[in-house]
Parts: C-alpha cells; sequence; structure tokens
C-alpha cells in the first residue's frame, strides 16, 4: 500500500478525473479497505478539499466546489495544455488578464518538469498568430523569469538595449511587471545608477543571471507600479514634456489615452492635470485635439504658441470664400 501522503494526492487526481466514483471503485484503485478510503476523503476534507459522498448500495464520492481554490493534480497532458494556454495568452487581444497568466505561469513553470518545459517552449515557439503584434517579441519564460525574481526578491544581470540599440551591463533589485498595452515593462532598482528604472522586457538580451535576496527599496508614487511606469514613460523619453489643466474627469480622460502615454492627476470631480511628452509639439498637439474635451495648457509656451497657430490656419481654411462672378462660368464654358 502506498504511503499516506502519495495516496492522497492519488486519490485526490481519481476524484479530480471523474465527476462521481463507487466507494468499491476508488477502494480497488487504491488498493485499499472501505475504511481506509473513509479515512483518506477526511483528510482531504481536512485539507479544504469539498468531498461530497452519498451512502447505501450506490453510494459514492464526488469532489465538488467550495468557497476557496484549492490544489489541484494535473497530469501531463493537461500541465502541457495550461501552460501553452497561459504562455500564448499574451497574444490574445484579451484584457486585465496578461499579468495574472503571468503570475500563473511562474507557478506552473516553477513545478514542471524538465520534459515537460522543452515541449511546452516548443509548442509556443510554433503558434504564429495571424496578428502580428510586438507581444509576440517577448518569451514566456523571460516573462516567468522576471515574475519570479520579482517575487523572490532576487537580484538579476543581464545585458538591457537602449532606443539605439546600445547594449549595457545591468545589475538591478526588480520589483515588478507591468503590462502597457501590447508592451510588458519591469520596475527596478538599478544598482550603477543608484536609482529606480523601467526597463523595456524585449530588449532584455541573453539569459538573465541570478544573485543574491534583496530587501526592496520602497518605490515612489505610494508604491505604486503602474503609476510608476506610466510617468516615465509618459514624459522622460520625450523631448517635448507637457503639463496640462483638463476640463474632464479623470476616468473620462483615461478612457480616451493608454497609460503609456500620459500620467494624470485627479483635481476634482470636473477636471484633472495631464502629464505627457511627445517627439514634437506637433505630435502633442495633435493628442489634445484629439481628447474631444476642453484644456488649457500650463506649459511648454512652444506648445501654447503652436496651438494659436493652428487655430490661425483653421480660421482661415474655415473662412468664407467669395463667390465667383455672374456670367465666369458660361465664358469659360465658350473659351
Amino acid at each position: 500500500m502506498l504511503p499516506t501522503s502519495a495516496r492522497l494526492l492519488r486519490l485526490l487526481s481519481l476524484l479530480q478525473a471523474r465527476r462521481y466514483w463507487s466507494g468499491a471503485d476508488l477502494a480497488e484503485r487504491l488498493e485499499v479497505t472501505d475504511r481506509t478510503l473513509r479515512r483518506d476523503v477526511d483528510r482531504l476534507r481536512a485539507l479544504g478539499y469539498p468531498v461530497h459522498s452519498t451512502s447505501g448500495v450506490a453510494g459514492g464520492y464526488q469532489l465538488g466546489a467550495g468557497a476557496a481554490l484549492p490544489p489541484l493534480q494535473l497530469d501531463d497532458d493537461e500541465a502541457l495544455a495550461v501552460s501553452i494556454g497561459l504562455g500564448t495568452v499574451r497574444t490574445g487581444g484579451v484584457s486585465d488578464i496578461d499579468e495574472a497568466a503571468v503570475r500563473a505561469l511562474v507557478k506552473l513553470e516553477q513545478v514542471l518538469p524538465s520534459r515537460l518545459r522543452e515541449r511546452a517552449d516548443a509548442l509556443r515557439a510554433a503558434i504564429v498568430p495571424l496578428q502580428h503584434s510586438a507581444r509576440t517579441g517577448v518569451s514566456a519564460r523571460l516573462l516567468s523569469a522576471l515574475a519570479g525574481a520579482c517575487r523572490d526578491h532576487v537580484e538579476l544581470r543581464f545585458r538591457y538595449a537602449d532606443r539605439s540599440g546600445q547594449a549595457s551591463e545591468r545589475h538591478v533589485e526588480p520589483l515588478g511587471l507591468v503590462n502597457a498595452g501590447y508592451r510588458w515593462y519591469f520596475v527596478a532598482w538599478d544598482v550603477g545608477r543608484a536609482d529606480f528604472r523601467t526597463f523595456r522586457v524585449d530588449r532584455v538580451e541573453g539569459e538573465l543571471e541570478r544573485g543574491t535576496r534583496f530587501v526592496p527599496r520602497p518605490l515612489p508614487d505610494d508604491g505604486d507600479l503602474r503609476a510608476f511606469v506610466s510617468r516615465s514613460l509618459s514624459t522622460a523619453v520625450y523631448p517635448v514634456q507637457a503639463v496640462v489643466l483638463v476640463h474632464a474627469p479623470l476616468q473620462r480622460v483615461a478612457e480616451r489615452v493608454p497609460p503609456s502615454a500620459v500620467s494624470l492627476e485627479r483635481i476634482d470631480d470636473r477636471r484633472c492635470r495631464m502629464r505627457g511628452g511627445a517627439h514634437s509639439v506637433a505630435v502633442m498637439a495633435a493628442w489634445l485635439v484629439m481628447l474631444d474635451v476642453d484644456f488649457e495648457v500650463e506649459s511648454p509656451p512652444e506648445l501654447i504658441e503652436y496651438l494659436a497657430l493652428l487655430r490661425a490656419r483653421l480660421d482661415r481654411s474655415l473662412a468664407p470664400r467669395p463667390a465667383p462672378a455672374k456670367g465666369s462660368r458660361a465664358r469659360r464654358r465658350r473659351s
């Protein structure tokens, strides 16, 4: 007879594989007596698994739904299917699920046998989405490794390419992953630069080298990773940085701009302050016009001047044109 712990895992696997089992069938599969089977069922219940039982000649056992999700037993094919699904959800266009999928993938791949991990990597590599997206440039394994380092508070060393493609060695203390639209970013304390930095995951080159554990440093923005990444992406990397008072509720504005483009600050129920960056004042002006709400530019002066120029240009294009002189069309036809 199997040891108790191994037998409980086997019993749990059987209960998850079939909707209903008779007591005799389970006892035969486990090679135990009916009394031992009842004790094992009671042990599973004590661990939080809702095992329902019925008595009588046709009595048996079935695993029900509980108040919380208990650990699941997966066979090789099931574990492989879940890993593939979690790894490819990044290209599925499903909102508000990417980061949860990565967290689940970290937990699964931590215990996934090497033979299944290799099969999962091969299958994910063979799956090509019809619509190309920048998401496809980030491997599930890299996301999993980064998420694991963030969870375990382990230092990382890696090569990182900047916007111009110039690579440098980085030594960081990773804090968390953030999904912004079709790109993944992770926030970390850069040891060499003695400051917090936001890194694009698709620019990480080569293998990650894990180091020692560290005590996380307090992050600005009250520890809000999303706010920190939004501020980093919307201002720091652009030559033109603007501050605009928007006469619309923050929630309404947030629905019209991606978090990687601007950071928003609530003023009251009707107004918010927007900070954003762009490569030129013309691009920033176009962004503001597309918001389709009233706004006041607080800075920079160059943006205010450009908007004034744009208004004058629109006024000229909308000005009424003089009507053609009478008879001019007939003279053109005769000529």
